[in-house]
């Protein structure tokens, strides 16, 4: 049994894959056009003028962040077009009639969230090359955040596909969520420069941490505790998973 359900598990992975890949052009390209025009504006142009942060040019400490955004975002905007496309055309009921448990239709689907996620996070670290040096401090703390961000996010779209009822739906919480919470959330700036009240309240944005955790791996510097960093990706993962899973167990938004 265990065989079959890693074929399942390897077939729904396959397919997302397979999904993003054929249609690159589409889903890798753009992300890594749109992170270039940040190099140039924020890293060439306006921080030539604004100098150095925590020892680093300013292009230097804004690279992990935009690496991590591009992660991000595309992790998140995989699974939630695909999972909501598949409840879309009703291809999602063969899942569910399927002797395939919960578990595996969830993490076929992070799978693919993650491998998108992944593979724009490494075009997008190759075209920082030619701009700033490469530069690892902890090869271990940039794997574990880079990681454990795109499965949390790849859930999240999984979340927001479930609830979604329309096209219109999958596109509000990027829009109105995700994008204000990844600008705020320490790509362009370092929280020591902000008032120690608006530290205190940025710290209750999840993202400043998978930010502070993957800048910590390239240029050993970090706004928060490791420990925190990873006590929040694991604790928010664990939480979102089992949202999922029991909103999937449930039916909700899936069976008419």
């Amino acid at each position: 049994m265990s065989h079959l359900y890693w074929v399942a598990l390897k077939s729904i992975w396959d397919k997302e894959v397979n999904r993003f890949a054929r249609i690159w052009i589409q889903t890798l390209v753009p992300p890594v056009i749109t992170m270039t025009l940040y190099f140039v504006i924020f890293g060439n142009l306006i921080g030539s003028r604004i100098g150095d942060m925590h020892g680093f040019t300013y292009m230097q400490f804004i690279v992990p962040g935009l690496i991590m955004m591009a992660v991000i975002t595309n992790a998140y905007a995989n699974v939630s077009s695909s999972f909501f496309s598949a409840k879309f055309q009703r291809n999602i009921e063969e899942l569910l009639v399927a002797p395939v448990p919960t578990h595996i239709i969830i993490w076929g689907y992070v799978g693919g969230g993650v491998a998108r996620g992944i593979c724009v996070g490494v075009m997008v670290t190759a075209v920082s090359l030619f701009f700033v040096p490469f530069h690892v401090y902890s090869w271990t703390m940039v794997a574990v955040t880079l990681l454990l961000t795109a499965i949390l996010f790849s859930l999240a779209g999984m979340l927001n596909a479930v609830f979604a009822r329309t096209f219109d739906d999958i596109s509000l919480i990027p829009t109105f969520v995700l994008t204000p919470l990844t600008y705020l959330g320490g790509v362009f700036y370092s929280l020591t420069l902000l008032p120690d009240f608006w530290q205190t309240v940025s710290k209750l944005n999840p993202i400043v941490y998978m930010i502070s955790g993957f800048r910590y791996g390239f240029l050993g510097v970090n706004d928060v505790p490791l420990t925190l960093t990873l006590s929040v990706l694991i604790g928010f993962i664990v939480v979102f998973y089992a949202l999922v899973w029991r909103l999937i167990e449930r039916g909700r938004g899936l069976r008419t």
